[in-house]
């Protein structure tokens, strides 16, 4: 009975550590893609995207799968994330937001 409840005290910490660094690792990764997204944000100028960091968080992670879509695995990955071709498609969504928010506002204009 001891070594029964030994084993399933070893396994709850380990189900611990496990959940744990998988939690952790989420919020790497999304603090990276909201770092990527800001820097797109930044090589744009007077680009702003909207909702603040989530919105830098959204372009980071949809700019990474659009950048590794288009020139593959290059450079070294953080968390998961391609860094080169995630800043190029970071950019790319920072540039279509751009000429969304430019069409919309001269639709309103009208």
């Amino acid at each position: 009975m001891p070594a029964l409840l030994a084993l399933l005290l070893v396994l709850a910490v380990l189900l611990l550590f496990w959940v744990t660094a998988n939690i952790l690792g989420v919020i790497f990764t999304l603090f990276i893609a909201g770092a990527i997204g800001w820097l797109a944000e930044s090589i744009l100028p007077g680009q702003r995207l909207p909702y603040g960091w989530l919105g830098a968080i959204l372009a980071g992670l949809v700019g990474s799968w659009i950048g590794t879509w288009l020139i593959g695995h290059v450079g070294p990955a953080i968390a998961g994330i391609p860094v080169i071709p995630a800043i190029v498609g970071a950019v790319i969504v920072a540039a279509v937001v751009k000429l969304l928010q430019r069409g919309s506002k001269s639709q309103r204009r009208t």
